[in-house]
């Protein structure tokens, strides 16, 4: 089986992370694998040992995204590539993502991509679909099982605290949820093989692109973090004073009723 992860290099939220005119400061920020990105590394590691065939990460980023893709190939992935776009492109958005990406399988034979369900730094879900819908693949978001016999796929996929099943066929995106799997660490014999494994960096002009083909379509206006957190208010006397407070405060202070 031909194999893919889409992998996305985003910030560490349980480090602290500095916002200044705007926009997050990277100088001093702790940089890893997009968590939901390593369900989708471990799910594809563990299909590729049952059915055979390799794994293969891809990122769109900068030339430190390789620290990323090292880890992926250390946990067991078969080869990397990265589409450095750094010199090419100030700044992009989901829809530039999906052009690159669509360039690149233009002429790859494919039997199954896999995402994480999200990005933790954007939260848009917006990739892997879009993608799917242009390379034509059927795709199921949020799968938390996955069995594959042949051609046929059955998934199972989170509904909100639910579980749909549904079956499928290859090729196939899908996207990786909490509860797939456990994606493992990588081993010290991982990590030395990885410095081995073949990592191919792309720049957009390699896929016949250029700027207008990937521009965004959407604007960034402003990064901000959400307020502090307030202490809470103990409210005391009779009951009905009390209720009285309550509504009070919802609707002169906070401004909800």
């Amino acid at each position: 089986m031909n194999i893919y992860v889409l992998l996305k290099k985003t910030f560490d939220t349980e480090e602290k992370i500095t916002v200044s005119g705007g926009a997050i400061e990277d100088d001093g920020a702790e940089f890893i694998i997009n968590p939901y990105d390593e369900y989708a590394v471990e799910e594809a590691i563990t299909q590729r040992d049952a059915h055979g065939g390799e794994v293969t990460v891809v990122t769109v980023g900068d030339e430190d995204s390789e620290k990323q893709l090292r880890t992926a190939l250390a946990m067991g992935a078969d080869k990397a590539v990265l589409i450095n776009t750094e010199e090419d492109l100030e700044e992009g958005d989901s829809f530039t993502t999906v052009k690159i990406l669509e360039a690149f399988f233009e002429d790859k034979e494919v039997d199954l991509i896999l995402a994480g369900n999200v990005a933790i730094d954007e939260a848009s879900g917006q990739v892997g679909p879009r993608l799917a819908e242009l390379l034509g693949f059927p795709y199921v978001t949020t799968i938390t099982n996955l069995e594959i016999q042949d051609k046929t796929v059955t998934i199972e996929k989170d509904v909100e605290g639910d579980v749909e099943i549904l079956e499928t066929s290859l090729p196939l995106l899908v996207t990786c949820q909490q509860g797939l799997n456990e994606p493992r660490y990588p081993s010290l014999p991982g990590i030395m093989k990885a410095k081995k494994k073949p990592l191919e960096e792309l720049e957009i002009d390699d896929l016949d692109l250029d700027e207008d083909d990937v521009e965004a379509k959407t604007k960034t206006i402003d990064i901000y973090l959400p307020p502090e957190k307030e202490a809470g208010r103990v409210l005391e006397g009779e009951i009905s004073d009390q209720v009285n407070e309550l509504v009070s405060l919802l609707k002169n202070e906070k401004k909800v009723l």
